[in-house]
């Protein structure tokens, strides 16, 4: 097996760090956000998330017991020790790869903290001041979730109204791009399993795609989510039926393991397709760039790998003239990763912001300027990511009480 611990020990004393612990904890927002720090004989402290749910926190204790004494300024070579030492058990892709992930970004924190660079300087460099957002909306009580799983309304809470007062309220609050769920109860009719949408269904599809295009115009960018809910048939029926709304895209349409059917639909397909966020390191996206079954690639880098991975999968992308829209439902500490990977990546188009029903989300970091203006986030300068965790906002929130890092 490759050994992918320290074995270049010649640096200089100032460099010359290790890791002595690291944490996690929970935090219950609209999703439970795994926040990771990880400590060093420095006195630095770097800060990182995972993406939402169980699992994790259990995986980042197992690698703690390799990772203390390495120096976290070795962040690549970390990671793929993480992916080395756990490749047995699913190291390569899956929950395993979403936890390494979470220490990878708080290793950035940390080596940004050390050289006194903002972490887009150590990942390449700036190519824009401030990065843009999509707001990801609800309409109503349409999708409110429980237990990761959507909570099923009346009827009403999906009426083609409902979405157009929601995008009128949120595009007055500045935002220029914005994504709705177009999943409905009433696509499990007649059949719950086998994905495909009846005539009646794709019509008030239809009608909720022209609703709120009218409502907002064509001004603002609009997207519209399936998550991976229909049958190849009903998948070319949606996309043809939305061709005159001008869709920003349309995402997860079919289901994710299948790239020679996801190609399919993306090249009979008038409307842009979007999918990623299902796939974990550069390897898994391979055939999806390079046989272009993807329009705009949506990876989530609190999943997929972390910042370098991201970045690698944004690269390859770009050979080919796709754009890079990465998929967020972080906390801000998420959310800010990605802001620096929009910075120092070229082909990048815009981030998703998916916290829109959490009164307390800027809360948790200490600053004294809302986070999102305008629909855009400013590019820190300060070392690091640039952010600072307000612990006790955190503490209110965490959901197991009394386990806040440790």
């Amino acid at each position: 097996m490759r050994d992918f611990s320290n074995h270049a020990t010649d640096r200089d004393p100032d460099r010359d760090v290790e890791i002595t612990n690291i944490e996690t904890c929970v935090l219950e927002g609209n999703f439970e956000w795994n926040l990771v720090r990880v400590h060093t004989d420095a006195g630095v402290v770097g800060l990182g998330e995972s993406y939402r749910g169980g699992g994790v926190t259990d995986l980042v204790e197992y690698m703690k017991r390799f990772l203390i004494g390495e120096n976290p300024l070795d962040v690549e070579r970390l990671f793929r020790r993480m992916v080395q030492e756990t490749s047995g058990h699913g190291g390569t892709t899956g929950k395993v790869v979403t936890a390494a992930t979470g220490i990878e970004i708080a290793l950035w924190d940390v080596a940004g903290k050390l050289t006194g660079l903002p972490v887009y300087q150590l990942l390449g460099g700036k190519y824009r001041d401030e990065v843009r957002v999509y707001c990801d909306c609800h309409a109503g009580e349409a999708y409110e979730l429980e237990d990761g799983y959507e909570a099923v309304h009346d009827e009403d809470a999906y009426a083609p109204e409902a979405y157009a007062a929601e995008a009128e309220r949120v595009a007055d609050m500045g935002f220029t791009a914005l994504k709705f769920d177009l999943d409905q109860p009433a696509d499990n009719r007649p059949d719950p399993y086998n994905g495909r949408v009846s005539n009646a269904a794709l019509e008030r599809k239809r009608e909720v795609v022209e609703a709120v295009r009218d409502a907002v115009g064509f001004e603002i960018d609009l997207a519209f989510d399936c998550h991976w809910d229909y049958s190849l048939d009903s998948a070319k029926r949606l996309c043809r039926a939305l061709e005159p709304y001008d869709l920003m895209w349309l995402e997860d349409v079919i289901p994710p393991e299948n790239t020679d059917a996801q190609r399919e639909v993306t090249r009979r397909s008038p409307v842009p397709i979007a999918t990623g966020e299902n796939r974990f390191r550069v390897h898994e996206f391979k055939e999806l760039l390079y046989d272009f079954g993807v329009d705009v690639v949506t990876p989530d880098p609190s999943t997929c790998g972390g910042l370098a991975e991201s970045k690698a999968i944004a690269s390859r992308a770009e050979e080919n003239y796709i754009v890079f829209s990465p998929h967020n439902v972080c906390s801000p500490v998420g959310t800010m990763a990605c802001v620096h990977l929009g910075a120092c990546v070229p082909n990048f188009d815009v981030l998703e912001y998916h916290a829109l029903e959490v009164d307390w989300w800027d809360d948790l970091l200490v600053r004294d300027e809302p986070l999102i203006e305008g629909g855009y986030i400013e590019v820190p300068e300060t070392p690091g990511l640039g952010i600072e965790l307000d612990e006790a906002v955190a503490r209110e929130h965490l959901l197991d009480p009394g386990t806040m890092f440790g």
